[in-house]
């Protein structure tokens, strides 16, 4: 099967099976996707959603948020994981939203890695999911599945993922497409345990092929 079959197929798959592909992190606007973003590095939106709400309804903007200091948000998110960092990531965000933005979550990528606590990764979820654009950001569970199906292969950084995959994948379906293999990956290409018998890919599986030969 060449890389072009690959693509045409699992894209294919995914269009049929899972047509509605969303995030699971809970907001309303790009400042609030923003904020749940950078809390849910290395973490679950599970865990992020039961500590936005009272969050958002405390700090609604960045104006807001700029005013309050990181031992105050620190309280608010003490059971996120690395709430010290985040703590200051947010607040210096904002501040730098209220600054140099007017209070506007910038639309672009380069803008949005000016902020604290915003990296290619982030910056790309919020451009694909806020603002519509044909951003792919590599998380974990998307490099993972990539190199297991066989759309990458033997790549050695989310950058180089997110090229290969932007490159074979239809513009108008790469933020999409994110959303495809982060559910996948969440929940049945899992790390350690691949529910490989309950997945529609296995045809098409480098991973699978290469498990059956062994």
């Amino acid at each position: 099967m060449t890389k072009k079959e690959r693509y045409s197929e699992v894209i294919a798959w995914f269009e049929k099976n899972m047509p509605i592909a969303e995030s699971e992190l809970n907001f309303s606007n790009p400042f609030e996707l923003l904020v749940a973003v950078i809390l849910s590095a290395q973490c679950t939106d599970k865990r992020v959603n039961m500590v936005t709400p009272q969050l958002f309804y405390d700090y609604p903007t960045a104006e807001a948020m700029s005013a309050a200091t990181p031992e105050v948000i620190f309280e608010h998110i003490r059971s996120i994981s690395y709430p010290n960092n985040k703590a200051k990531h947010l607040v210096g965000m904002a501040r730098m939203l209220v600054s140099q933005f007017d209070g506007e979550v910038p639309n672009n990528t380069d803008d949005l890695k000016k902020l604290p606590g915003v990296g290619r990764k982030t910056a790309n979820v919020v451009v694909s999911v806020a603002f519509n654009q044909p951003a792919m950001a590599v998380d974990t569970h998307v490099f993972r599945v990539a190199e297991r199906i066989g759309l990458t292969t033997n790549s050695k950084t989310p950058l180089q993922t997110e090229k290969e995959l932007v490159k074979h994948i239809p513009k108008h379906l790469i933020a999409k497409a994110h959303h495809w293999f982060i559910l996948h990956g969440r929940y049945v290409c899992t790390a350690r345990k691949p529910q490989c018998h309950t997945c529609g890919l296995q045809n098409v599986c480098r991973y699978n092929k290469n498990k059956e030969k062994a």
